[in-house]
């Protein structure tokens, strides 16, 4: 295992240049031209610049998982995911990100939040991190407060009411299904052999 986190150096490229094509908040693309240590050019290399995202495992005081369900044009359906967003940069850190993100979407507050890792959606084309979270000890303080285009619906459900969503493939998010496993994990709901 050792030699896999090791000696990543030679696969490192170097980028010659980068053009904006596009500069907007969701769609900044430039136009990456790199070099491989073998003297191999790469050119129009298209990388997605996002801002960082946040999610979390939220749990209710009495143990139950929030879920949201919104509608996500790009696939055109809606979607069973979990509490998140974009961290904005007036958040100090990812922490306050994400209880900002878990106030505003579902309107609970949380005495515990745990951070979990990051992980990335895309790392070939997109330059930003999904941050994990685990909140703990959440009880609802105040409705919802949604950007003018969010139509967020707010559910508390059980572990096997989220795994029966599991194994129906009912959860389409992948780096959400990556934060339920970390948590689920850190929990100490999910065991492996050694």
């Amino acid at each position: 295992m050792s030699n896999i986190l090791e000696n990543d150096g030679h696969l490192k490229w170097k980028t010659l240049s980068s053009e904006y094509l596009s500069h907007a908040t969701w769609f900044t693309v430039r136009k990456d031209v790199c070099e491989r240590n073998d003297g191999k050019i790469i050119d129009d290399y298209y990388v997605f610049e996002f801002p960082e995202w946040a999610t979390a495992f939220a749990l209710t005081e009495e143990g139950k998982i929030l879920i949201t369900k919104q509608y996500r044009q790009a696939l055109g359906e809606v979607c069973i995911e979990l509490p998140g967003g974009c961290v904005d940069a007036d958040d100090a850190s990812y922490e306050d990100g994400i209880r900002r993100e878990l106030l505003e979407e579902t309107g609970y507050e949380f005495d515990e939040i745990k951070p979990l890792g990051k992980i990335s959606a895309n790392p070939s084309t997109n330059t930003n991190l999904m941050h994990m979270f685990l909140a703990t000890g959440g009880r609802k303080t105040k409705g919802q407060s949604l950007d003018a285009n969010e139509e967020i619906d707010v559910y508390e459900i059980s572990f096997d009411e989220l795994m029966q969503l599991i194994d129906d493939n009912k959860i389409m998010q992948s780096m959400h299904l990556s934060t339920i496993y970390y948590a689920l994990r850190s929990l100490g709901k999910l065991t492996y052999n050694k």
